[in-house]
This record gives C-alpha cells, structure tokens and sequence, in this order.
C-alpha cells in the first residue's frame, strides 16, 4: 500500500532529518495493541494452573515473543517501505525536471552476460564441432586449436565460476579463442601466398560459426540492437520505468505518485526547485546561527561549511536560471545540461532589481480561418465576392473570390503580434462594376480582440454593414486561434486593486509572465498595446485564498497576493478561474506556504472543478492524506546522505543482477539520476563515493566481479577529499568520513591482498581485460600514506611477494584436487610415475597460462621503475609452485625400481618447459631436476655402449652378410632393433622422435643386418641425447663429445671386421672364369659405404679440435675401400691371366701349336653349326665372365661412384695385363686363334666398359692403343697369308659381329 499512515509511529526517537516534521499518526498502535489484547486474554484464563498452567505460560511466551518479532519486523518493513517512497518522490523530481545533469554518451558498452545455460550450449556446439556433427569445413590445426580451448578454456571450473560471477560475456570468449590462436598461428611455417593474418581472420570467423551455432541471426541482430538501445539513452518512461523496478515501487503508486507531484507541469517541477533551494539556503543559515555543524576534522572547517552550502546552493540557481523558458505539455522534451564548477555564482541580489516594461516580451501567432458567410441576399447571384483579413492594421491577406450565391472560402490566415489583446479586422467586399471606380464595394466588416483563452472552434459574429446596405442580418463565420507562448504562464480578465500598482478597482487584462527561471510578473495589458500597462514583480510575494472583501463592486470570488508593504486583492467571476491563478502565481511566488482553497468555496462551486482537480483518481482519505505526506515533505529536513545510499545500494543490486556484464559499472540513465539527485539535494561527493566503495567491496567479496578500476576512481576521489585536495570543491572533511574512509581503506587492503592472492581465480583466463594490473596499481594506491608520498617499491614488491608465495600454494592444492591425485605410498611405482608425468602436464599448463594471460603487468609495467620486480616475483611464484611440485617428483623418482628408464619422458616434458622460458631456465628447479637425472643419463649410456660393443661382437661373429633389402620392402612388419640382451634390463631406444633409420633404410640400404643395426642404435642413442636439450653447455658438450668417440669407436671396429671378412673371402674365390661376385662382397661393399655416409653425421663434432677422429675413420674407411677394390681387381686379373695363359699355348716355336692348330680345324670341320667363327670358346667365356661381373657390382653396390671407380680399375687392370702379354710376344707373330680370341676380348671388353660408364679418356689409354696397334697390324699380315683365315673378324667395327 502507498498510504504510510498505517505504520506505526517512531516516536520521538527518531531522526529529525530522516523523516518530516510532518504531524504523525498513531493508528497502527491502537489497533495492534487490541489484536494482542484478544488473543492473550483468552490463554492466560484457560490455564488452571500447576503444570499445565505452568507448559501453557511457556507456550504463551513462546507465542508472545514470536508476535513481538513479527510485529517488529512488519514494523521495520513498513517503515522501509516509506523510506523507499520517500526517495522515489525525490527521483521523480530529478528525473521529471533535471537541471544539473545529463545522461553520458561516451561511456562504454557493456557486453550482455553469458549464463549456465548458454554456457552448457557453447559446449555442446563445440563437442559437436569436434565430433563432426557439423556443416563446417575445417583443417587439422584449426580442429587442434578447437579441442585446446574447448578441453582447457570451456571445461575449466574456473570458467563455470565467472559465469556464476556475472562478469563473463562472449566477448570474453572470442577473446581467449583469438589469444590462443593467435599464439599458434605465429608458430606455424610461413605459407606462400596466404598470410597468417587471413588465417586468423578465417579460424576467427569459424569460431564465430560455432560460438553461434543455429540459432536466427535476424533475431539475434534484433535483440543486440535493442539491448544496445537500453544501454544509452533511456527515455523518462524508461527512467520510471527502472527506478520502480530498483525501489520496488508498484505501478499504480507510481501513477498516484506522478499525478500528485504534476510531473508532467513543467512550471510545477521550477516552482519545485526554486522552493527546495530556498529550504537549502534557510537551512544553512540556521545552521550558522544555531551553530549545528557536523563535526569536522579542524574546526577552522565551520564557517567554510556554511560557505560551501550557500556556494552549492548558488550554484544550482545558476544552473536553473541558465535553462530556457519552456513550453509545458506532454509533448515537452526538458534539455539537459551538466552543471559546471567554473559557472559564475548568481549574485541574488540582482533579483531585487526593477523590470522593466521593454525586459516583457511576448509573440503571439494568430490563425484566422473564414469559413463562409450568410445573409447576403441583396447581391446578384454571380457577383464576385471576397474577404480580406488584418491583425492590428498590419498587412492585409485576401481570400479567393466567390460568387455570391455561394460565398465560401475556408481559407487560413497566419499573423504574428505582440499585443497580447490585438484587433482582427475582417471585411467583405464585392468587385465594384462602375468604369471610374477606384476600390471595391465593401458590404460588411468585424472587429474581434482575441485572447489566448478563447475558443478555438470557428463561429457565426454578425458583421456590420454599411447604412446604404439592405442585408441587414449578414454574419460570417470564422475562427480566431491566438497561441500561448511558453513564456505566457497565464492570462485572463481580473479585477485588481493595490497600493502601488492598480490603485483603482477595475478590470483589466491580466498576463502572468515568465521572463527567466527566477523572474515572474503581473503585466496588465490594453488593446493593441505590446508592452505592459503595468506590471508587478511577484519575487517576495505571497498569494492565498481571501474572502469576499465589502465595498468592491465587481468580481465573485477573491484572492490576494501579501508582501511587506504592500497588498494587491483581486477577483474573478469563476471559482476555477480563482483556483488556476492562485495555482500559477503560487509556482511563480516560489513560496513555501501552499494555499488551500476554502471547503465553503469547494462546496458553492457548481463546477466541481477544483475537488475533481485535487484528485483525479479516486481514493480514500487515508491514502490521499499519505500521497500528500509524502509530496509535501520539505526535502530540506531530510538526511539525504542515508537516502543515497539506500538508493545506491539498490540501484547497483539491480545493475548487477540485469543482463549485461557491468562489473559495477551503472548505466548512462543510472548515473544521470544519481548525479541529479546528488547535486539536487546536496549529498557530498566523499560519501558517494565512500558508499559506492562499500557496495562494491561487498559485491566482490561475495564472489561478484567488480572492475578494479572503478575501485580505483572511487578510491582516488575519497583519499584526495580526505587530505584536502577538494576534487569536487569541497574543502570541509568530517570525523566521519575521515572514519569511513580509513575503514574503507583496511578493508580494501585485505580485499585486493586476497585478490592478487587469488588471482588465478579472481580474474580467470586475464578477464576482465587488464584487472590483474588494475588491482596491483590499485593496490599501491591503496598504499600510500597521502596522495602525494609514493610507496617504496620494496615494501610493495614484499607485499605482492608474499601474496604470490600465498598463491603457489594454494594453486598447487587445487591443482592436486583437480588431478585427483591422492599421493598414496603404497601405490605401484608405475601408477606413480604415471600419475607425476599427469600432474606435470597440468603444472606446465597452469605456468604457461600465468604467462599467456597474466603477463600484461610487465608488459604495462615493465619500462617503470615501480614495477620493474613483477616479472621476478612471477619467477619466484613459478619457482615456489615448482618447489611443491618438487616434493611429489622425488618420493615418486626415489622408489622407481633401479635402472629404469621410464623418467625420461618426465625429464623431457619439463626440460622442454624450463629451457624455453627466461626466467625458470637454470633456476633452482631446473638444476635439481638436472641433479637428479645426471647419474641416470649417464648410467644409460654406459650400459648402451656396452650393450652395442657387444652386438657387434656378436653379430660380425654369426653375420652372414645378407643384404638387408629384402627387409625394407615390408617395412610396417618390422619391430625396431632391440637392444641384446645383458646380465642386467636395458629397456628398447627411448622413442622421444620419429625413428629415423627407416628413411635411410627404405632409401639406399642394402648393407648387412648387424651395420643397420649398429648404425641405427647409434644415430637412435644420439638422437635420444640431442632430444634431452640438456640445458647446462659443459655436460652436454660432454655427452656430445663421448658419443662421437663412441660413435667412431664403434665404426672402427665395424670397417675392421667387414675387412677381415671381405679377406676372407677373396682367399676362397676361384680364379677361373666361372668366379661370380657373391653378394656378400657386395654387402661388405655397402656396408662400408653406410660407415662413411654415417661418419659425417654419428663422428663430426662441431669445434674444430676433435675433428681428428672423423679424419681418422674416415682414413681407415678410405684405405679400406681402396684395399678392397684393389683385392677384388686382382682376382678379376687372375681370371684373365689365366684366359693369357690358355692363349700362350698358341706361341710360334713351340710344341703345341701345330697339334692345337689341327684341333682347332677339326672342331670347325666337325661343327658345321659353328662355321662361321670356329674357335672362340675361350673369348666368350671370358666376355660372359665380365658382363656378368658387371652386372652383379650395378645391381648390388648402391654408391656409383664406387662402381666407376672399380670399373675403371679393373679396365685398366686388364688392358694393361694384355699389352704387357703381347709385349713379351713383340717378336713372333700371333697364331690365328690367338688374334681371333685377343681381337674379340678387347674390343666387347672395350665395349661393355664403355657402355658401363668408364670415360673415353681411360677408355682410350696407352695400353689400349698399343694393344690397338699390334693387333690392326697383325690382322694385316694375316690377312695377306691366310686370306679368309680370320672368319670376318676385325679390330674395325663391323655391324656384323656377334654379340
């Protein structure tokens, strides 16, 4: 219920300026005290004692205690329901006429709040996203940057918590996403032709897709522009409208409470302010008399007290008598305009200066519409007719003409006067027929003297005529419409009578003007007159109600209008005309007293307007008696400091709990009200501020984000009041603010150490954007003695320190709840290492985000001298959360069984993290982790270099040199190599990269299964080591160092033993021309190849001096190369030795020839299919020897350049061989056969190499031309004895030898 009188009274205990020294009522006591009688007179007399009377009085006190509570509170609710009233009177008023404020424009948008549900949807779009549910096309690194948010960001508890908070909005969102992708995109390779700045754009505009989901973008767009709407600038609706919802005001108290103050009577709300300002004045100089000042800090404080409220209430008039006279009505639109400190103060005592008739100033707009006109008989029925029209004798506008059977027009006239009684003239004339007639005929003409009161419909006035005229009834009809300025509060005839003006009884014209915000007149008008007869100044005024005064002939009822020396009486002939005058110089008075109209006169007015205007809606008494309680109330006798912050308080709940996440922040219409309220009713900025601390501190401490900022503005403004430095001109402090503020000041030291303690959940993922830095500059803020004596930097890099110190552990704790991780000691060795390497993950992830998201303090900070320590305190803080982490690392490490390898993913996880950041790199963490792994790293490879000495024992021992080709051609079935196994566990190559023995295998592999084998554990254990990233140089220049020696230790011994085996082998060869090239010499081959291909890469160090050891291999790999050639060169030579020696047989002089010369021909005479080259058994045997040799070396030795080489050995090998044989034989002519077979062996032997590859120029050697020579000449000769006996055969090319 509106009606307050229901309450109980306070008594008179109460604050005299809290509430009106208004009379109170009672009737809530009364009527409570006989409830209470009725109920307990009965139970008191149904006990009849004993124990029952005894339980009954217990209960009986039990039920009086509850209805004393209950009443209490009801009565404490009443009472609050009251208060709240009592400031939405006060906010009516400031929002219905605001002089001092106005709504910002340029605050910043607030972002609409993400709550559970839509958190629970973004979720689920995602995981669909991630499932492949969706319609969106996306690459890998985009669908890894997805699972990254959505496992790390979305499903984050801490997420969940700012939602709750109501501080988290998509913006917030999109940004974590954007700085996310933003850190991966950097780290991709670059892309010709698409730039990583069009892949952000595109991953940002899939993000956007997902984030959206399905839902109706026209809706959405919809919606947001609305919102956006709501969030500037609110109408005087929509400001109603919100502050009911803030002070829980009903809709229809609202309307009671609009219509009774007359919001919508812009002259009303003036008169409002100028009577309140006038209270504020009244009241400051009873405070100066009564000396009733509050206490101060100095009193030196009290005169300038009084000064700053007649300073503010000056102010506040300036600012008022700086707006415009306005035109009131519904349509009105009051401008706003923020008051300003440097105004000049009004001097008040230029009011009391004579006005000037010249200063009243009044335009009127008259519009006269002619209609038609009646009674014109006389006249021909097609005669031409017209009207003209003119105000005051001005200018003359005509009408179209007619004819004067229907004379009608309907035309509009405008005029402009400033003659508050003007003369209209219209006139209706006829074209005059006669030759010499100069001017037209007129038939009738009306005088009018309109007023801005007079109706506005057309009517008929009876026109006069000319005495020649015979239409003696002509009327016209037509509406003069004379508009009110806004400057023109009222107006109409009165009879008036005063001592200095209007000293006789009579009636005139009156006007009530309005010449500025303070400046009010009486003006008395004649016709055609523009300025003022006379006029009054109603400044000092008072006007009320009078009786009928005897003696005064005119006039019914009367009012008057009292100032010391003077008195003014008038009278109307209306009661409602009376009540509107008094009404209007009542507001124009500006006095306090408000006339009320005599009940005799309510009660004679036949009209019944004044009761009707008193309440328009119709109540009961009590309720209309409350309504009048709570519009009288003085605004002065209140203490508006406590209504602030009541509305205040309210206002921030409700602000917090809209739709927008505003992090304290009010909206435009919030602060426009606030701000009007404050400089309207004189709350001090300090205790604005010092509530609005208050609000915000308890909202962040119930979990709320709160911007830091705002905080910090708050803050500033109290501390700079306190020590004087007046931000809003008040240079007075009270003992209570100063109290306040130091309260204030404990509590939000606490506040912000819990904050920068808590930071990681206080200000989730870096949002709100910039908080952490806001509260550390806050918190030095907070800090300072004064506004001007900074804080040290150390005692404020000793208080974050600690906060920091704080943090780790308590980050440390709930990462350990999170990973659910228990720490049981009796757990398996494996479960633990499992679950160290799990919490190691999560440790890195938490430190890589205190560096992704909370970084922006050194980055703001870091060039300034006061905040040069944060990127050290972070450090510390990372090396304090390591240092528990350290506590689980060794109990886990130290039960692992003995020579276990399973740590080393651990150590590389956390390397990898260590060595890459700045500040932890080296740190005391990271030189106990490398402590603690030194003895393992070196006991592995220890036990792997014996372990692949061994293997190469053992495996050159039982190697039978079989290619492994075969193997590399079904590569996925093959397991990696194992290590061999020894007395003690070696576990298989710790896979850290990607085994890189299966490229080189798949590539050029055709080496045995031991060097494969050796050449990959020693690429594989190398690599294993390069994986470590040991950070410290020395040690790992060391391990570097051991495993080349090992490296070429280890080649050494392989190129030995492939040696010794290759001489093995050539010692069983045969010399004939049945020897093939085993394969196996072709693998030994290889496999010294792969050595020295693998020497740069497992033998080479980088500084200059240890590169004697990849000399030295490589010398030994080269001479054995050049041995093995040499060897396998030697046997193909023997075998041609022997073709030489088979030849030999054939000399001149000797024994044999003429036997082997018959056998010769008789094998051709018997072999008649070999008629055609008998005899050359022994050349094709030799050339099938060579080609098949040949082909064996291309097919089975993988270097070429090794093949050249041997091939080009070997041919010179040969021809050499056979230059010297046919140098021994210089002096005897070749036999036949041996021509025939020599002739043959060069030139395939020739051919072949030359079609392998060997070059012209060893081609074409000495020998070769020598062997050339003697053979082209001994096929001469022959051919000259024996004729035909060479069969065709020729050193010459021929087409037409057989291959």
């Amino acid at each position: 219920m509106l009606d307050p009188s229901s309450s109980e009274d306070t008594g008179g205990e109460s604050d005299p300026e809290v509430f009106p020294e208004a009379p109170r009522k009672a009737a809530g006591k009364p009527c409570g005290s006989s409830r209470t009688s009725g109920h307990s007179q009965p139970r008191q007399s149904t006990a009849p004692g004993g124990k029952t009377g005894a339980k009954d009085s217990g209960v009986s006190c039990g039920e009086e205690e509850e209805r004393k509570e209950r009443e209490r509170r009801e009565k404490e609710e009443e009472e609050e329901r009251k208060m709240k009233l009592q400031i939405y009177v006060f906010v009516l008023r400031c929002v219905a006429y605001p002089f001092n404020a106005k709504q910002p424009t340029d605050m910043a948008r607030r972002q609409q709040k993400v709550n559970k549900q839509q958190l629970q949807a973004v979720k689920e779009r995602f995981l669909a996203f991630l499932n492949g549910e969706t319609q969106i096309v996306a690459d890998e690194a985009f669908c890894n940057a997805v699972r990254s948010y959505y496992e790390g960001f979305l499903k984050s508890e801490r997420v969940s918590r700012m939602v709750q908070s109501g501080g988290c909005s998509a913006s917030d969102f999109r940004e974590v996403f954007k700085k996310n992708i933003e850190r991966r995109v950097r780290s991709l390779p670059e892309i010709d032709g698409l730039s990583k700045e069009t892949v952000l754009s595109s991953w940002i505009a899939k993000y956007d897709a997902i984030y959206r989901g399905e839902e109706d973008m026209r809706r959405q767009s919809q919606r947001a522009h609305l919102s956006a709407v709501s969030e500037l600038i609110l109408s005087k609706e929509q400001l109603y409208e919100m502050f009911q919802q803030i002070l829980g005001i009903r809709k229809f108290e609202h309307q009671l409470l609009y219509n009774a103050c007359q919001l919508d009577n812009v002259d009303e709300q003036a008169a409002q302010i100028r009577r309140e300002l006038d209270g504020r004045l009244q009241l400051a100089e009873q405070i100066a008399r009564e000396r009733r000042y509050p206490q101060f800090v100095s009193a030196d404080m009290e005169v300038l007290y009084v000064d700053e409220l007649r300073s503010a209430v000056n102010l506040l008039m300036a600012n008022l008598e700086s707006l415009p006279v306005s035109k009131g009505g519904p349509d009105f639109k009051q401008k706003l305009k923020r008051s300003s400190m440097n105004n000049s103060f009004l001097d008040m005592g230029d009011e009391g200066d004579i006005l000037s008739k010249s200063e009243v100033v009044l335009s009127f707009t008259l519009e006269i519409v002619i209609v038609e006109v009646q009674g014109l008989k006389s006249m021909a029925p097609n005669r031409i007719v017209y009207c003209t029209m003119e105000v005051d004798g001005g200018q003359k506008l005509q009408t179209d003409q007619a004819e004067a059977s229907r004379p009608q027009w309907g035309t509009q006239g405008d005029f402009t006067t400033t003659h508050p009684l003007p003369s209209v003239k219209v006139k209706l004339f006829t074209e005059s027929t006669a030759v010499l007639a100069l001017e037209d005929k007129e038939l009738g003409r009306v005088v009018l003297n309109p007023t801005t009161n007079g109706p506005k419909q057309a009517e008929f006035h009876r026109m006069v005529v000319p005495k020649s005229s015979q239409d003696t009834d002509l009327k016209i009809k037509l509406a003069v419409r004379m508009d009110k300025p806004p400057n023109m509060k009222h107006s109409g005839y009165v009879y008036a009578l005063g001592q200095r003006v209007w000293k006789r009884w009579k009636r005139r014209y009156f006007v009530l003007v309005q010449v500025s915000q303070y400046t009010f007149a009486m003006c008395s008008y004649r016709e055609k007159k523009a300025e003022p007869q006379e006029l009054m100044q109603l400044e000092g005024y008072t006007v009320d109600y009078c009786d009928p005064q005897p003696g005064l002939q005119g006039g019914r009822v009367f009012f008057n209008a009292v100032k010391e020396g003077d008195l003014i009486m008038f009278a109307c002939d209306d009661e409602q005309d009376r009540v509107l005058w008094v009404q209007a110089m009542y507001r124009a008075t500006g006095q306090s007293y408000k006339p009320v109209p005599p009940p005799q006169n309510k009660t004679t007015n036949c009209r019944g307007g004044s009761l009707n205007q008193a309440s328009p809606i119709s109540l009961d008494p009590s309720q209309r008696q409350g309504v009048e309680e709570l519009i009288s109330a003085a605004p002065c006798h209140f203490d508006h400091a406590a209504l602030f912050t009541i509305l205040q308080k309210n206002t921030l709940q409700h602000r917090m709990k809209d739709s927008f996440s505003c992090l304290g922040w009010f909206s435009p219409g919030q602060v426009f009200v606030l701000d009007e309220y404050c400089a309207r009713y004189g709350v001090r900025g300090c205790h604005r501020h010092l509530s609005y601390l208050k609000d915000l501190m308890e909202c962040s401490e119930n979990n709320v984000l709160v911007d830091p900022t705002l905080l910090h503005y708050s803050y500033a403004f109290c501390a700079s009041h306190v020590h004087g430095n007046r931000p809003d001109g008040m240079g007075t402090v009270t003992v209570d603010e100063k109290e306040q503020f130091e309260a204030i000041r404990n509590r939000l030291i606490a506040l912000l150490d819990n904050q920068i303690t808590h930071f990681r959940y206080c200000f989730p993922f870096g949002r709100p954007d910039g908080a952490l830095k806001a509260t550390l500059s806050l918190q030095e803020r907070v800090l300072m003695k004064d506004i001007t004596t900074p804080v040290p930097p150390e005692d404020m890099k000793k208080l974050v320190q600690r906060c920091l110190e704080k943090a780790a552990r308590i980050n440390y704790s709930q990462l350990m709840e999170y990973a659910q991780i228990k720490g049981d000691p009796q757990a398996a060795p494996e479960k633990r290492l499992e679950d160290l390497t799990r919490l190691g993950e999560l440790c890195i992830e938490v430190l890589q985000q205190n560096d992704e998201h909370h970084s922006e303090v050194f980055l703001l900070f870091g060039f300034l001298s006061a905040f040069s320590w944060w990127p050290e305190l972070m450090a510390e803080h990372a090396e304090m959360f390591l240092f528990l982490y350290q506590a689980d690392m060794d109990a886990a490490l130290q039960i692992q069984p003995v020579d276990s390898w399973d740590s080393f993913p651990l150590f590389q996880l956390l390397n990898n993290f260590l060595r890459t950041d700045p500040h932890l790199c080296n740190g005391t963490f990271h030189k106990h982790l490398q402590d603690l792994f030194v003895p393992l790293v070196v006991r592995y490879i220890d036990l792997m270099e014996s372990s692949i000495a061994q293997s190469i024992h053992q495996g050159f021992e039982q190697e039978t040199w079989q290619s492994v080709k075969s193997l590399t051609n079904n590569l996925a079935n093959v397991p990696l190599p194992k290590v061999p196994s020894l007395p003690l566990s070696l576990p298989q190559m710790p896979s850290f990269s990607a085994p890189a023995w299966m490229g080189p295998l798949c590539d050029n592999t055709n080496g045995s299964a031991t060097s494969e084998d050796l050449f990959w554990k020693l690429d594989a254990l190398q690599l294993f080591v390069l994986d470590l990233h040991w950070p410290e140089p020395e040690f790992a220049k060391h391990l570097e160092q051991r495993l080349k020696l090992m490296a070429s230790d280890m080649m050494e011994a392989c190129v030995k033993r492939t040696k010794s085996a290759f001489d093995t082998k050539m010692q069983k060869a045969s010399k004939t021309t049945d020897f093939r090239v085993p394969p196996s010499v072709c693998t030994m081959f290889n496999v010294l190849m792969d050595a020295k291909k693998q020497c740069s890469k497992l033998c080479v160090l980088d500084s200059g001096q240890e590169q004697q050891y990849h000399s030295k291999i490589d010398v030994l790999i080269d001479d054995a190369f050049k041995e093995m050639i040499s060897s396998l060169v030697s046997k193909f030579a023997a075998v041609l030795d022997g073709v030489l020696s088979k030849l030999s047989r054939y000399d001149e002089g000797t024994l044999f020839s003429s036997i082997l010369s018959f056998t010769v021909s008789s094998r051709s005479f018997f072999c008649p299919g070999r008629q055609g080259k008998p005899g050359m058994d022994v050349a094709d045997t030799y050339i099938t020897f060579v080609r098949q040799n040949q082909d064996i070396l291309r097919d089975h030795i993988n270097d070429e350049l090794c093949i050249e080489n041997m091939f080009e050995q070997w041919y010179t090998g040969s021809m050499k061989m056979v230059c010297v044989w046919l140098t021994d034989r210089l002096d005897l002519q070749l036999h036949m056969y041996q021509l025939k077979t020599l002739i043959k062996i060069v030139k395939k032997t020739y051919r072949d190499f030359r079609l392998q590859g060997v070059l012209d120029g060893t081609l074409n050697n000495k020998s070769y031309e020598t062997i050339y020579n003697r053979l082209t000449v001994e096929e001469a000769t022959a051919a000259v004895k024996a004729g035909d006996g060479l069969q065709g055969i020729s050193m010459r090319d021929s087409e037409e030898e057989d291959d």
